[in-house]
C-alpha cells in the first residue's frame, strides 16, 4: 500500500462515515487539482473542484463543505475572495499558496490560515486532519 493510501487508512479514516466530510479544492492548475482531489480522497474525504473564484463562489453558495480549500492566486480573484465568501457560510477555509509574499501584499493573511506549497501529501492530510478537529474560531 503507498504512503497515501497508509495515511489515508489511519489518518481519513474517522471521515469516511461522516455526512461532512466534503471538501472544496479551488486551484486552477489542472494538475495539481488532480494531485490535491486524490490525494484528500485517499484520506476518506468527498472532494469537489472549481478552477476559479466565481466557481467556487457558486459552489459555497449552494452546498455545504468542512473546508474549503482555496488556491492563493486564481484566474479572477485571489483564494483569499473564496475563503471569506466560506466563512461567512460558516465554512472552515484554508489558502494553500506557493505565492505566500504576494498575497501578503494583498492582505488577508489576518483573518486566514495557509499552507504553503510544495507540501508533502502525508504532511497535507495530518494538517488538514488537525485544522478540522479544531474548534471554529
Amino acid at each position: 500500500m503507498s504512503l497515501i493510501g497508509r495515511l489515508g487508512a489511519v489518518i481519513g479514516r474517522r471521515h469516511v462515515n461522516s455526512p461532512a466530510n466534503r471538501i472544496l479544492v479551488v486551484e486552477d492548475d489542472p494538475d495539481v487539482g488532480v494531485l490535491l482531489d486524490r490525494v484528500l480522497s485517499s484520506a476518506g474525504y468527498r472532494v469537489d473542484r472549481a478552477t476559479t473564484a466565481s466557481g467556487a463562489r457558486l459552489l459555497v453558495d449552494s452546498q455545504q463543505y468542512r473546508l474549503v480549500l482555496a488556491d492563493g492566486i486564481l484566474p479572477d480573484g485571489t483564494g483569499i475572495e473564496v475563503a471569506d465568501a466560506a466563512k461567512a457560510r460558516g465554512m472552515k477555509a484554508l489558502i494553500i499558496t506557493g505565492y505566500g509574499l504576494r498575497l501578503c501584499q494583498l492582505g488577508g493573511f489576518d483573518r486566514h490560515d495557509f499552507i504553503l506549497k510544495p507540501i508533502r501529501p502525508g504532511a497535507l492530510i495530518e494538517l488538514i486532519a488537525n485544522y478540522l478537529s479544531r474548534p471554529s474560531a
